[in-house]
């Protein structure tokens, strides 16, 4: 088993879970997220569109399919999202606004390290050769093969 991409595995199996549950929230409760976006002067019916986004971003996420490019758009959603929470006589609106960021910067790590062997897109290779590939590219003569 293969550490880093187990942990890759989890990173986007818990950041997955933080846009799927989002998603649920929006479907069973979408009066929180309406009254916010009426709060702001936005038309409420934008909340199903974002329902729709966190539903497939995170089951994408969750398989690891599209993950580098999925994980930059998910991090500027988080930017772009925060702003509706940058709440500042509002403390749990201030900790969501903070979190969004974690969250961004969570996703923009993902974006650089990929997905990992755990995924649909496929098993990607780190940037850095493993032991089994060091080995295979010095011939028994203990020259390089070519490239």
């Amino acid at each position: 088993m293969d550490p880093r991409s187990l942990a890759l595995l989890g990173a986007r199996l818990l950041i997955a879970q933080l846009f799927l549950l989002g998603s649920a929230q929006k479907w069973l409760d979408p009066a929180i997220v309406e009254g916010l976006l009426a709060g702001l002067g936005w038309p409420d019916w934008l909340i199903w569109p974002a329902l729709a986004f966190n539903l497939v971003a995170g089951v994408l996420l969750a398989l690891g399919f599209w993950t580098r490019w999925l994980a930059i758009l998910l991090a500027a959603y988080c930017g772009v999202t925060s702003l509706f929470h940058y709440i500042p006589s509002d403390g749990w609106q201030m900790s969501i606004f903070v979190k969004n960021w974690a969250i961004a910067g969570g996703c923009l790590a993902l974006a650089a390290a990929g997905p990992g062997r755990y995924a649909l897109e496929g098993r990607e290779r780190s940037t850095a050769p493993g032991p089994q590939e060091v080995r295979a590219a010095i011939a028994p003569s203990g020259r390089r093969s070519p490239p």
